[in-house]
């Protein structure tokens, strides 16, 4: 059974970058879109970003020239690259999957905190 595994989150100052892996177990055949979500402390979970078949992305207003989504779609693998890390991104981040004919994918989560 195919499993998504976020890693690549930590601790980092405000400024600073990290980069969000999420890799699948398996093989995911037919996907449709890849997505990842952040959930903070007291607050509900929210889209940060998406990239479509045609390689379109979208992003959430608040990480709009910070955040840069990107996939390799024959590795079943997601991607996200944060620069300029405000203490607003802490959050724990989780990366979504979605296929045609099955249900979508999520990954466990990784922490990202941003300490100013």
């Amino acid at each position: 059974q195919v499993q998504l595994v976020e890693s690549g989150g930590g601790l980092v100052q405000a400024g600073g970058s990290l980069r969000l892996s999420c890799a699948a177990s398996g093989i995911i055949f037919s996907i449709k879109t890849m997505h990842w979500y952040r959930q903070a402390p007291g607050k509900e979970r929210e889209l940060v970003a998406s990239i479509g078949g045609s390689g379109k992305t979208n992003y959430a207003d608040s990480v709009k020239g910070r955040f840069t989504i990107s996939g390799d779609r024959a590795k079943s693998t997601v991607y996200l690259q944060m620069n300029s890390l405000k203490p607003d991104d802490t959050a724990v981040y989780y990366c979504t999957i979605t296929r045609w004919g099955g249900a979508p994918y999520w990954g466990q989560g990784t922490q990202v905190t941003v300490s100013s």
